[in-house]
């Protein structure tokens, strides 16, 4: 549903913060309640926790904090925190505060750029409310600017509220003058990244948030060929918004790239194809969350730099764009996540289970890191013979690992229930589904198709075998056959994740056994050891545990 204003008497209302601590650490948000659009303040929980903290701490901010009629004054503590060139930092203070200061400030100003932004389109009798408050929250979420414009302030001219909505009515009026700002450019140019993180703060979760990027992606091809690279466009004027077209040419590019294996998994789960209507609502959506979710539209900066006088803001350009990075980095939850807690004093029980010819190998493998040919010249053994001792070893280690998992018993029954529940927007920081994704990408164009109609469109067999034109046992065949493909991949990745657990598992408890031993050994007060006597020493030291 696209959101517009058509009237000035149509801007919400903007309810009133009740104290302090919410005057410096909220920032507005705009919500859609019953087809209309309504204002709230939205928390930002680590403001707060500064300005708890200053009021525990410091005597002037705790004196002001706790009157509610001090909320210039305040604003005027921050400035001064902002301005502090001497930059000395009390034990208690964040090492942030120039930071969280200017965020203060910005907090505050959020109301100053709202009546800014409604006088004035009272005043022009213009539609352009939502643009003139964007602009002036552009403005007070740049630290940059901000500093420029407080340096000149003059209290005994005006008080601070005053010319900060004077600066911001004059910006506003400025800047749609020359219309310096398109909320097309704001599309165009933000990262996959920041665009997620404003679409959930949004209120829009998954899977439409994978269906959003993806459209974006092909509309900005085609807004880029057809509107910002166009030769009838003159270089530095405003970027004119799409036309149906546009969007025409964004939905054709969206649906004939859905369903290529490179497409994300929740985009080729829904088999409907999209209207350019569907993709117009869409980057409407993604304009509204941009501009109604501070962060995204904060600029980069050096906060370095404001120590020495040298502004020099950050490109936005320079934000590195993230497109489809959603597996996340799964080291700790191969370790955490998967394999229960018992398996640590279960692999400990069969190590000390083991020969001692056994786990002397593994400790200066594992432990001191020695190669297979530095063993079998230390041993005097041939390496063939100490590739056969590690495999065997490690061999038992993996089966007491899978003994006590018994990824068998459960696998199947995850993988039918995931497919039921989960297909249409799996979680792809958990390691299993990311698995299940992957193994879905790999699997025949048929399989694939199948699975699409059957658990993301929740297509009956019967319909699924006419609309593809196949026989109806056929169908149940494909779907056992895709299944049982799932599970099978999930087995050898699980036994991938054991393997690598194993390996990560020996080195830890090797090297912390180690370390124990020669920190009681230098407890004893004796000096600094050679390489070879601190094996020698740990080589005793399992010795006598065997016994």
């Amino acid at each position: 549903m696209v959101l517009n204003f058509t009237k000035f008497y149509s801007i919400p209302v903007l309810p009133k913060r009740k104290n302090n601590l919410n005057k410096f650490s909220t920032y507005i948000v705009l919500n859609n309640q019953n087809n209309q659009l309504a204002l709230q303040w939205k928390h930002q929980p680590y403001l707060q926790r500064n300005l708890k903290l200053y009021g525990e701490n410091h005597q002037e901010f705790s004196n002001l904090f706790y009157n509610e009629d001090k909320g210039i004054d305040i604003a005027n503590f921050w400035r001064k925190v902002a301005f502090d060139e001497s930059q000395l930092i009390a034990d208690w203070e964040p090492s942030n505060k120039t930071k969280l200061a200017y965020e203060h400030l910005a907090s505050y100003f959020e109301e100053k750029c709202y009546w800014a932004a409604k006088d004035l389109c009272k005043e022009r009798k213009s539609n352009s409310w939502e643009e003139y408050l964007f602009i002036a929250r552009l403005l007070v979420y740049n630290p940059l600017k901000v500093k420029e414009i407080l340096v000149k302030y003059n209290s005994q001219i005006a008080n601070l509220d005053t010319y900060i909505t004077t600066t911001l009515t004059n910006y506003i009026k400025s800047s749609a003058e020359v219309s310096r700002f398109s909320r097309w450019r704001l599309l165009y140019k933000k990262s996959d990244k920041e665009l997620i993180e404003a679409l959930k703060v949004f209120g829009i979760i998954e899977p439409e948030i994978s269906l959003i990027i993806f459209a974006r992606k092909y509309f900005k091809q085609v807004y880029l060929i057809n509107k910002v690279k166009n030769p009838s466009r003159t270089t530095g004027k405003k970027w004119i918004a799409p036309d149906e077209d546009d969007f025409l040419k964004s939905a054709e590019c969206y649906n004939a790239e859905k369903m290529l294996p490179t497409a994300p998994h929740e985009v080729f789960a829904n088999s409907t194809k999209v209207t350019a209507k569907q993709i117009q609502d869409w980057m409407e959506i993604c304009i509204k969350a941009l501009e109604t979710y501070p962060i995204s539209i904060l600029p980069k900066f050096s906060l370095d730099a404001f120590q020495v006088g040298e502004f020099e803001a950050k490109s936005e350009l320079q934000v590195t764009e993230i497109e489809w990075e959603k597996i996340s980095n799964a080291e700790e939850t191969r370790e955490q996540g998967f394999l229960a807690n018992q398996v640590n004093s279960i692999l400990s029980e069969k190590l000390q289970s083991m020969k001692l010819g056994d786990r002397k190998i593994l400790l200066l493998y594992y432990g001191f890191e020695l190669n297979q040919k530095q063993l079998a010249d230390r041993l005097g053994i041939h390496q063939s013979t100490i590739s056969r001792y590690l495999t065997k070893s490690t061999i038992k280690l993996l089966e007491t690992v899978a003994g006590v998992s018994q990824p068998q018993k459960w696998v199947k029954q995850y993988v039918e229930g995931w497919l039921e529940s989960e297909y249409q927007a799996p979680i792809h920081s958990d390691l299993i589904q990311a698995a299940l994704v992957s193994a879905i990408k790999k699997l025949a164009n048929e399989e694939r198709k199948i699975l699409q109609l059957y658990y993301g469109d929740h297509m009956d067999e019967i319909k699924i075998a006419s609309q593809l034109e196949i026989n109806l046992n056929e169908i149940a065949t494909r779907l056992t056959k895709a299944r049982n493909q799932l599970q099978d991949k999930l087995m050898n990745e699980i036994n991938i994740w054991i393997k690598e657990y194993l390996e990560k598992w020996l080195g830890n408890y090797y090297k912390s056994l180690i370390k124990l031993v020669l920190k009681n050994e230098a407890k004893s007060g004796n000096k600094e050891l050679e390489p070879e006597d601190k094996i020698s020493l740990v080589e005793m030291y399992i010795q006598n545990q065997s016994y």
